[in-house]
């Protein structure tokens, strides 16, 4: 995990806040001054700022926060917009966020203090459920562009105009129900398994649909039910149990997927290695061959 990464996880500093204090030396690695900003840090390393130990948290908390529309996933925004950690309690502070929801979508947001948790989740195909509404009635082409997915060269509409994301692919909706329907507005609740760059957003862009309100009630079994706007609730005992088993399936198949790679390798190594060896004997062949060749005497 690279420094500045591991500062904003386990303390109250941002990723920017971090590389301003690497800059400004007051960042030690095992009591020695840290200049690079690509430093991964290494499991025994020795963290400080200004001298203060910064300790990796090991104990498990989870949390769902009701993120309120016009707030943004991020510690610090330099146009000084509000951020979920203005309106987080303290002690929430340095809790991590399970992907984003952009600044006009609002919902279920699952945080955590383990950046290890965080990783797994984010890069994880657990459901996602959202409530949205889109200014058009549903087509055909939407529809089928749910059941069957869709490839997309220009992914532009609906994304950030800064966004540097052009293309992008689309897998098949897990389910999607319509929930109301008007000549001007489709009501609907659509579970994906990804979580990519405004994919809704992109994704009936396409069809010159405009989302106009997203919420999300469901991320991975977890529900936002009742929980009120910009509340927070700790996991339940069950979520818990849920989460923990997820992450030790998620450990073990990481662990057989590592075993497989090193297996392929080896026998890669094995195969390049017989090649090898096969060559040598030909050519050792081929020059005793040489060599007899020339000794013979001329007839």
């Amino acid at each position: 995990m690279r420094l500045n990464k591991f500062i904003s996880h386990n303390s109250k500093y941002s990723r920017r806040d971090a590389d301003k204090l690497i800059e400004a030396g007051e960042v030690t690695v095992n009591r020695q001054k840290v200049e690079s900003f690509s430093y991964d840090v290494k499991e025994g390393d020795h963290i400080a700022i200004k001298g203060m130990p910064i300790k990796e948290r090991t104990e498990l908390t989870m949390i769902i926060y009701n993120k309120p529309k016009g707030t943004l996933v991020t510690k610090r925004d330099d146009r000084g917009r509000t951020t979920i950690y203005h309106k987080l309690a303290g002690k929430f502070r340095h809790f991590i966020p399970v992907g984003r929801l952009d600044y006009a979508s609002e919902g279920l947001l699952v945080m955590t203090d383990s950046p290890r948790v965080a990783d797994v989740l984010m890069n994880s195909e657990l459901d996602r459920t959202y409530n949205i509404k889109i200014d058009k009635p549903l087509t055909p082409e939407m529809e089928e562009a749910m059941r069957e997915g869709l490839v997309l060269d220009d992914a532009r509409a609906g994304g950030h105009e800064k966004s540097k994301v052009y293309s992008m692919e689309f897998s098949p909706f897990i389910n999607y129900e319509v929930r109301g329907v008007s000549e001007s507005f489709t009501k609907l609740r659509v579970t994906i398994a990804e979580g990519k760059n405004r994919e809704l957003r992109r994704f009936f862009g396409h069809f010159e649909a405009n989302v106009l309100d997203l919420k999300r009630v469901g991320f991975g079994g977890m529900e936002l039910n009742n929980l009120p706007t910009n509340k927070t609730r700790y996991f339940t005992r069950r979520e818990y149990d849920d989460i923990h088993k997820y992450l030790k399936a998620m450990a073990q198949q990481e662990k057989q997927d590592k075993k497989e790679e090193q297996d392929r390798i080896n026998a890669e190594r094995l195969k390049e290695k017989k090649a090898n060896q096969e060559q040598d004997k030909i050519n050792r062949t081929k020059n005793k061959k040489g060599f007899n060749e020339k000794k013979s005497p001329k007839k």
